[in-house]
């Protein structure tokens, strides 16, 4: 079978999606499969064997494409629509799920009207008129500090800004707006960060929840350069009580099926005494390593090689 790894892409996280589709190719076995090597560089240029190449040339005599791009094309749907219209079968959400997943703002709509617990949170655009002054006076009439700021359609932490109160909100929200184009506020809350992975049809499970990795690290908030770094730490089996992980998969649950996101997600969720509440919902995890995914994975038996073949006779079987 002739496997296409679509890595690099033209989004903040091309480090990242570069680790992910190493781990790929190196877990996926030589002698079941024949895989094809395909970078998309900074730039947007699609490159197949080292070389420039077309999309279509690059994708051409594929049985089936993993897509190892964070962000960006791969995670806005450009790509999936290119497969669809390509009729080259892929593991992963479709357009639709993956756009909107992607993009917080229209993300927040969704999985609040499905009734999932999510941080307060207000949304500028570079259409808005407000000054930054008024942007922060306009999120402390709705909620008091302190702030977390970030880009509405980046991932793995790229833009993220803390603001203790008002005074600095202003500053937090020009950074992220001068850099992005826009801007999510949310209300910062405290308590223990988690991730945890739905496979779809995985173990006779129509929905399999992976047991939630409690996610560990030194600065006060997740960042891009943490990430890259590997400055994070997964812990699995996790310390959370039998309730709290139950509340955790729930919510991942739903939030998969609310997104309608095909395949598999991963969700990142804050953990309080009393409650969970849904950062954001993944729909290309992280598979290289020290990455939450994998170790989940082995938690419970499992490997990155079962869970590729997996998903490859998911996008075989166009479930």
């Amino acid at each position: 079978m002739i496997v296409g790894v679509i890595r690099g892409g033209t989004s903040g996280e091309y480090p990242l999606s570069l680790k992910t589709g190493a781990a790929i190719l190196n877990a996926l076995p030589e002698e079941r499969y024949e895989t094809r090597d395909i970078l998309i560089d900074k730039t947007g240029t699609w490159h197949l064997r080292g070389m420039p190449s077309t999309p279509t040339r690059a994708l051409s005599q594929l049985d089936v494409v993993l897509n190892a791009l964070h962000g960006g094309v791969g995670e806005d749907g450009t790509v999936q629509r290119l497969l669809d219209q390509m009729a080259i079968p892929y593991a992963g959400a479709r357009p639709t799920a993956s756009s909107i997943a992607l993009n917080k703002v229209r993300a927040r709509e969704t999985l609040r009207a499905a009734g999932v617990r999510m941080p307060r949170a207000v949304s500028f655009s570079a259409q808005n008129v407000q000054t930054a002054p008024d942007m922060a006076r306009s999120v402390f009439t709705q909620f008091g500090p302190p702030y977390i700021v970030k880009p509405s359609s980046e991932g793995a932490g790229r833009g993220i800004r803390v603001a203790s109160g008002i005074i600095e909100l202003p500053d937090a929200i020009a950074d992220v707006m001068e850099s992005f184009g826009n801007v999510l506020v949310e209300e910062y809350i405290r308590g223990q960060e988690a991730s945890v992975g739905v496979i779809e049809g995985f173990r006779n499970e129509q929905l399999y929840v992976l047991p939630p990795a409690h996610v560990k690290r030194t600065g006060p908030h997740l960042n891009f350069e943490m990430h890259e770094s590997g400055a994070i730490e997964h812990s699995v089996p996790s310390s959370f009580t039998h309730i709290q992980k139950l509340n955790i998969e729930d919510i991942a649950r739903v939030a998969h099926t609310a997104l309608g996101i095909s395949h598999f997600s991963r969700s990142d969720v804050i953990v309080t005494p009393h409650a969970v509440y849904l950062l954001e919902v993944n729909t290309t995890p992280g598979l290289y390593p020290g990455a939450s995914f994998p170790q989940m994975l082995e938690s419970v038996g499992s490997s990155v090689t079962e869970f590729l073949e997996h998903a490859i006779s998911l996008a075989r079987s166009h479930r």
